[in-house]
């Protein structure tokens, strides 16, 4: 008996695969809406043709590696925001290592902690007065 459904004419994507390409074209649909963009126009932009686009949209499609760049830049967000990755916090100057003296400051005795407020107290008193 011959099967009624059609033959995948691509790549046969795993269960993950779909679920990931679904989401992640999920969220492209998102940012465009949100950028006030159509299809025809976000695709113009990226030099494909409307129908990739949606399939790209529809999670049918796989979007290129390469194209993820221009396609973020476009939306106006990052490559890890459209793959759904949280972004990981990036060294910033002294916030992460002040972050990590306040928390050892926490586990002082209170006592110990009131002596480091007040010499912190002073400091910002002096450079108070400077400024």
């Amino acid at each position: 008996m011959l099967s009624t459904n059609p033959l995948p004419t691509g790549p046969i994507m795993a269960a993950t695969d779909k679920a990931f390409y679904k989401a992640l074209g999920q969220r492209v649909a998102q940012r465009r809406r949100a950028m006030d963009l159509t299809q025809v126009e976000l695709a113009k932009t990226l030099g494909i043709a409307q129908q990739t686009m949606a399939h790209y949209e529809g999670g049918s499609l796989r979007i290129p590696v390469a194209l993820l760049p221009p396609l973020a830049k476009t939306l106006g967000t990052s490559i890890e925001d459209l793959v759904g990755e949280q972004r990981k916090p990036g060294k910033r100057g002294p916030a992460p290592k002040l972050q990590q003296k306040l928390e050892e400051l926490s586990r002082l005795p209170k006592p110990k902690q009131k002596f480091v407020m007040e010499m912190i107290d002073t400091v910002l008193q002096q450079e108070g007065q400077r400024g």
